[in-house]
């Protein structure tokens, strides 16, 4: 249809049929039908004043159409009010009837809820009565039943055992066909030939309650057990002081059971005083009952199974002893951790020790052998294992005393302890490792609140107190007058203390270890020389190597260490008089302080020169010259008269260096020479390296006449002997090779130095061709 209007458009377009041409145009538009752009472009095609016309004709047709809907809306107007008005009438009546609806629902269901409880009352009332009917007969039958199990139950529980087979064939024979029909008969039926096999078991069940008592109680056992020990170690030592005898074992086991201990005494008639008024100490016996073991073992060896309870008793006890070996994960961090562990392991040998002597067969040596043997081997992992861990000297110690205890606890019951004393050897080791990571931080601490100043002492008793601590010996300085200074500072006479204080330590761990004096001495000053060695001298390098220490620092360590070095001969004596082994012995270590301490003064002298040529290297980065000036400023440059009065200062440090004593003045001379020689060396170099540095392009005379001034003042300080001792122009010779360039240069001696070049008699015999080149480019 739209396609066939644009063709008749395009076809008839003439005046007369223009009006028909627009009713089509707006019949298309007003039909929705797209696209428009074809019947809308055929309107004004060829036709002047087409769009005036085609818009007269729309405003027209919209118009009409305006009218036709006004018309419309007036005729529905007033049904479309009436209907309103009368919905709004019926609204008041509608919410009256759903009040009224709601009302009425409600007291309905009101009034129904009180029939619906009654009647569901009756429904389970009738139920209930039916039930019980039932039940009632049932029961009747079930009764005897019941009360024949319920009685064959009682005399398990009270352990009539025979009682309990006959009411079982009673149940069998008589009761249970009756109610064969349920269930819980058929469950009756089921369990009797198993209750006949729990009779068996059930006669363990005083043996599992004692395994449970001994289980709780085996930390008591072997407390008291410990102590026991601890206490007849002791009496046993008292005894042999005063009597030199020696009994050997340190306890006895007599009829199972442990002797009665004695506490320390100082006399025969002390001891018999006290023993008249000691109370009796529980023991093995007294904390546990053993007649649960002793009554299984009578009625499984009468039934012919003993065997099977012989068996049953080794298993549970080997489970028990893997369960006593577990340690707690935190058993490392506190003394009483370990103690526990100690105490149930002891604990629970103890029983074992006893059940052996008073049983028959119920456990043999064999059985004991094999079970401290796989105890032992875990004992010793555990021991290893979490004394690794402890890092306090004070608990590793702790724990030493109670393996020392434990072991002679279990010694005097028979068993072998040589292993935990091997294990000791290693702890002890340990131990050491823990004392010098301590003594490391003690070291540390001494050395940073050290003023590294000598200590002066105002009066003898001050004086005194000082020598007290450390044993220093100089008859010069004893010669002089109060106020006096010692020549080492504060941390010296504290270093011998701890040193000494290390030794003690380290000994506390060799107590009570069955060795032999020259075995302690020899662990005393195997453990020393380690703490030297190895501790204080990693501390002194440390120091030595922290930026704040200076030169003075650095010479007041040289004199700490020569002091600490002197004493060591103090700390050797200090140990003979410990153990009593004489430093002639053939085995007898020697003390490694000597080398500890020269190469901690070979480092502090080495930083001496590393530091001091760092210092020339900041003055050097100083200088400031103007290479292109003509003439020279006629004095020397402000830096390098610097450098030389900070020389100057620093040299007089090294009259603080020990020199009361002829070993000492050569060590302060020969420190302050080479400090010396290595300052004006190094100054030199950096000099040479200045003229010779390849960024510097230019070098007028006038700046090579300023810098003679300079080496000039260089070679002025090196003569005028800062430091006593050279021999000679030695120190002067530390700018040779400078010198020779510059005069070189200044003279302009070329020709002189051409003809002499190679010649040990050449005036520039120092001075490098390719140097001199170079030079002289610039």
């Amino acid at each position: 249809m739209a396609r066939k209007s644009k063709l008749n458009l395009v076809e008839l377009y003439s005046e007369e049929n223009k009006d028909q041409i627009y009713e089509n145009v707006f019949a298309e538009i007003e039909s929705f039908e797209l696209p428009l752009g074809t019947s809308l472009r055929s309107v004004y095609d060829d036709q002047p004043n087409a769009h005036q016309r085609f818009m007269e004709k729309l405003d027209a047709c919209i118009r009409n159409h305006d009218r036709e809907i006004e018309k419309m809306c007036n005729f529905h107007h007033q049904g479309f009010v009436d209907a309103i008005t009368e919905l709004l009438k019926v609204r008041a009546d509608a919410g009256k009837l759903k009040v009224q609806v709601t009302d009425t629902n409600r007291r309905l269901q009101d009034a129904g809820k009180e029939v619906i409880a009654q009647t569901e009352e009756i429904i389970r009332c009738r139920i209930q009565q039916r039930n019980i009917t039932t039940v009632v007969e049932k029961l009747q039958l079930c009764l005897p039943v019941l009360e024949m199990y319920s009685k064959l139950k009682e005399q398990m529980n009270v352990k009539r055992y025979y009682s309990a087979l006959k009411t079982m064939e009673q149940l069998e024979n008589m009761y249970l066909p009756r109610v064969s029909q349920y269930r819980f008969c058929q469950i009756m039926i089921e369990n009797l030939p198993k209750l006949r096999e729990e009779i068996k078991e059930i006669s363990m069940s005083d043996l599992k309650d004692f395994l449970e008592s001994i289980r709780k109680h085996s930390d008591k056992i072997g407390e008291t057990a410990m102590k026991q020990a601890q206490q007849q170690k002791t009496f046993n030592t008292a005894l042999q002081k005063q009597n030199n005898v020696n009994y050997g074992r340190n306890m006895h086991v007599i009829n199972g059971r442990v002797p009665e201990p004695k506490y320390e005494i100082t006399s025969k008639r002390t001891l018999e005083e006290e023993d008249e008024h000691e109370e009796e100490v529980l023991t093995a016996h007294d904390l546990v009952d053993f007649s649960p073991v002793y009554r299984c073992l009578h009625i499984y060896s009468v039934l012919g199974d003993g065997e099977t309870f012989e068996n049953y008793y080794r298993k549970q006890r080997r489970k028990q002893a893997r369960l006593v070996l577990q340690p707690q994960s935190s058993m490392h961090e506190t003394v009483e951790g370990y103690r526990r562990y100690f105490s149930q392991i002891v604990g629970f040998f103890v029983v074992e020790d006893h059940i052996l002597h008073v049983t028959q067969g119920l456990v043999t040596r064999a059985y004991t052998d094999e079970l401290w043997n796989m105890a032992l081997s875990k004992i010793i992992a555990v021991l290893r294992t979490h004394s690794s861990y402890c890092t306090d000297p004070d608990l590793v110690l702790e724990l030493k005393n109670l393996i020392v205890v434990f072991a002679d606890t279990l010694q005097g019951y028979g068993f072998p302890v040589n292993r935990l004393f091997d294990l000791l050897f290693e702890i002890r080791d340990q131990y050491n490792e823990t004392l010098l990571k301590k003594w490391a931080g003690l070291f540390r601490d001494i050395f940073e609140a050290d003023n590294y100043s000598p200590i002066p002492v105002a009066n003898e008793e001050e004086y005194k107190i000082v020598i007290s601590k450390f044993p220093f010996q100089d008859p010069e300085l004893d010669k002089q007058s109060f106020p006096k200074k010692l020549p080492m500072s504060q941390s010296v006479p504290q270093i011998y203390i701890q040193v000494k204080e290390f030794i003690y330590a380290s000994l506390k761990f060799s107590e009570s270890l069955h060795r032999s004096s020259t075995e302690i001495d020899d662990m005393l000053r195997k453990s020393t020389n380690l703490l030297l060695t190895r501790t204080l001298s990693s501390c002194l390098q440390n120091l030595i190597k922290k930026p704040h220490i200076g030169l003075t620092e650095l010479v007041q360590i040289i004199i700490n260490t020569t002091h600490l070095e002197q004493a060591c001969k103090y700390l050797e004596d200090f140990i003979t008089n410990i153990t009593n082994i004489s430093q002639e012995t053939v085995h007898t270590a020697r003390l490694y302080g000597l080398s500890t301490f020269k190469d901690a003064r070979h480092a502090a002298e080495g930083e001496i020169y590393t530091k001091l040529n760092q210092k020339i290297d900041e003055f050097i980065q100083l200088a400031d010259y103007d290479w292109t000036m003509s003439e020279p400023a006629g004095r020397a440059s402000g830096y390098l008269m610097d450098l030389i009065n900070f020389l100057r200062s620093t040299f007089q440090v090294f009259t603080h260096l020990p020199n009361n004593n002829n070993d000492h003045a050569a060590m302060s001379g020969k420190v302050a020479q080479t400090a010396c020689m290595s300052a004006c060396q190094h100054l030199s170099t950096s000099l040479m390296q200045m003229l010779l540095d390849s960024e510097l392009k230019q070098i007028s005379m006038g700046a090579v006449q300023q810098f003679n001034l300079d080496v000039i003042q260089c070679e002025l300080f090196a003569s005028s002997e800062p430091v006593p001792g050279f021999h000679g122009d030695t120190l002067q010779l530390a700018f040779i090779d400078l010198r020779q360039l510059l005069d070189l240069f200044m003279v302009w001696d070329w020709s002189t130095y051409l003809a002499d070049y190679g010649q040990p008699t050449s005036k520039y015999l120092r001075v490098n061709p390719s140097t001199a080149l170079t030079l002289l480019e610039k």
